[in-house]
Order: structure tokens, then C-alpha cells, then sequence
């Protein structure tokens, strides 16, 4: 766990950016065999938004960054870096980061990708919180963006129901009166379990081959019980102790803001942990598993809404492919 030090660091504001179609739970049933009561049964999720044709990830993250800025006063010319935290990218290469450098005019500004699982948000935040600290940038725009569901295999229930698009950012540079200051940041990673959640074809170790298509290796594969069972074990301690070096209680935590992947982890985290739900934030029911935005969108809608008052203290947690899982601390 690291004390961000140096100059301090703020969340100067936030936007997001949405696909317009909304699929339901009834769509889904359509598809595969499934229904409305077993997917909210077991992930507490009743629609999601999935992208067309024309949103792209970049252009949604362009657009959450856009939101960002103007909510911040922060302008085009002042944005020295870009962070894209995404699983989904258009292209491996080109990155999110730059073309969303071009898209919105930063020209000053570098831009760069963070694939790290579900937490890739959550990483870039703690990035450009050192770098502020460190006075290597002033303001650095953060993005949380996927496009997952052209990545998810149409025929597998147990995936194709829990994940949805989107995108949502927020600008960061040194803290300032009524902002949102970032105090406290730590990343962690187990690769023992990086099979729990991968995307294994099209890339060096399984270049596209007509086996690859057939095995379906271009979909994302996913052991949901294993998952489950890592993130109960080990997220709860982690969280205890990652307060416990901040020096503060989980009790003296106003708002928990969690990877919007599945109620059942949820529920089953802050019961271990003795967090009243109603100090949780969650949208997955209207959003589905956003993997890297899930954590953007909660919080935008966190401030937006007003459910943050000042004065409040707010824990922010991911976890999800690597295994890799973090946590950031932030008062408003």
C-alpha cells in the first residue's frame, strides 16, 4: 500500500458515455436458454447497453473524456496524458489512448492503453496519481471503456448475460477546494490464476488458425465458481488491511465503491467485512459487468447524483483477469 506524497491529488470531475441500446433480460431469452429470474437470481442484473455499429471504444471513451473535462474546467491544451483502462480495445495496436489523444484534441497530451483486467481503470487512477504527485503531469485524463460484448461467445449463457458496454472517465490533476482528493492507492496481481479469466486466441501464443475458430478461442472464457471463490477469499482481508494501513476502520468508510461484476460477490464481501449494503454503490442492474468502466460509471454516478456528500470517505475496488485486484482511497 503507498500514502500518494508530493503534491496532492484530485478528482476535478467526471462524465460518461453510453451506447443507446438497451438489451434486457426478455432479449436475452430470446438467445440462449435462459430467463429473467435466473440472471437476476444470479447476478442481479436486469439490462445492460451494448454497442452498435458506429460506437466504437474510443469513440465512447472520447466522449465520457469530453464529459470529464467539461465538468472540470480542465481544457484540451492543459491535458498532458491519457489513460485508457480497457480489456476491449478497437485495435490491439493503435492503443484507446491515442486516438482518443486525437479525437478530443489533446495535442500536448501522450496516450497509452492499461490492460489489466477488470482493475485496469482502477491501475491507470493510481498511475496518475503518481505521476501528479510526482509533478511529471499536471492534468491526466482517466478512462474506464469497453466495448466486451462483441468479445463474448452468443451461444454461452453463463457469460453472454453478464456483460455489457460502455465508458466513463474522469480528469485528475493537483487537488484543489471541492475537488475529490486520492489518498491512498495499492495494486496487487496473483498470474497463478491468470486462467480464471482469459481471451487465449489471435495473439502470439494461438495465432488465428481454423482451430482457433473452432475451439472458439477468440471468446472470452471464464470460470465463474473459481472466480467467485478467489475474489471471497481473498478480497476482504485485503480490503481490512489496505483501511488498516490508511489508518482508518472499514467502519469509518462512507461510501464502498466495488467492480460492478455480480451481486452474489458483492453481498458475499461486505458480509464477511460487515459493510452495510446501504453504503455500497451499485448499477449493475441497469448496466451489466462494464469490466474496466465498471468502476468509472459508479463513481460518476456517485458524484453526479449527489450520493457523495463532503466530508465523506470513499474506498474504490477492483478485481478481475490477471488475477489482479487494488484498491484507492479518496475523501471528498
Amino acid at each position: 500500500m503507498a500514502t500518494i506524497q508530493g503534491r496532492p491529488v484530485g478528482i476535478l470531475g467526471t462524465g460518461m458515455k453510453l451506447p443507446e441500446r438497451v438489451v434486457t433480460n426478455a432479449d436475452l431469452e430470446k438467445i440462449v436458454d435462459t430467463s429473467d429470474e435466473w440472471i437476476v437470481q444470479r447476478s442481479g442484473i436486469h439490462t445492460r447497453r451494448v454497442a452498435r455499429d458506429g460506437e466504437s471504444n474510443a469513440y465512447l471513451a472520447a466522449g465520457s473524456a469530453l464529459e470529464a473535462m467539461r465538468a472540470s474546467g480542465v481544457g484540451a491544451s492543459d491535458i498532458d496524458m491519457i489513460m485508457v483502462g480497457t480489456n476491449s480495445p478497437d485495435t490491439l495496436f493503435p492503443g484507446v489512448g491515442p486516438i482518443v489523444q486525437s479525437m478530443i484534441g489533446a495535442t500536448r497530451a501522450g496516450g497509452m492503453d492499461v490492460q489489466a483486467g477488470c482493475p485496469g481503470a482502477l491501475f491507470a487512477m493510481a498511475s496518475a496519481a503518481g505521476g501528479i504527485a510526482s509533478g511529471i503531469w499536471d492534468n491526466v485524463i482517466v478512462v474506464g471503456s469497453e466495448v466486451m460484448t462483441p468479445l463474448v461467445d452468443q451461444t454461452d449463457r453463463s457469460t453472454l448475460v453478464l456483460f455489457g458496454d460502455g465508458a466513463a472517465a474522469c480528469v485528475m490533476g493537483q487537488w484543489r477546494e471541492g475537488a475529490i482528493r486520492v489518498t491512498h492507492a495499492d495494486m496487487k496481481a496473483d498470474g497463478s490464476k491468470g486462467s480464471l479469466i482469459c481471451f487465449p486466441g489471435g495473439l502470439a501464443a494461438e495465432p488465428a488458425s481454423e482451430r482457433t475458430l473452432r475451439e472458439k478461442r477468440h471468446y472470452l472464457k471464464m470460470n465463474g465458481r473459481e472466480v467467485f471463490k478467489f475474489v471471497s477469499r481473498e478480497l476482504p482481508d485485503y480490503l481490512a488491511n489496505f483501511c488498516q494501513s490508511c489508518g482508518i476502520t472499514c467502519d469509518e468508510v462512507d461510501w464502498w465503491i466495488f467492480h460492478q461484476a455480480n451481486i452474489r460477490i458483492i453481498e458475499y464481501v461486505c458480509e464477511r467485512m460487515g459493510i452495510p449494503m446501504d453504503r455500497v454503490v451499485i448499477n449493475l442492474d441497469k448496466y451489466g459487468n462494464t469490466s474496466a468502466a465498471s468502476i468509472m460509471l459508479a463513481l460518476h454516478e456517485s458524484l453526479e447524483g449527489g450520493i457523495v456528500r463532503r466530508g465523506q470517505r470513499i474506498v474504490i475496488s477492483s478485481f478481475g483477469a490477471g488475477m489482479t485486484y487494488g484498491a484507492i482511497l479518496a475523501e471528498s
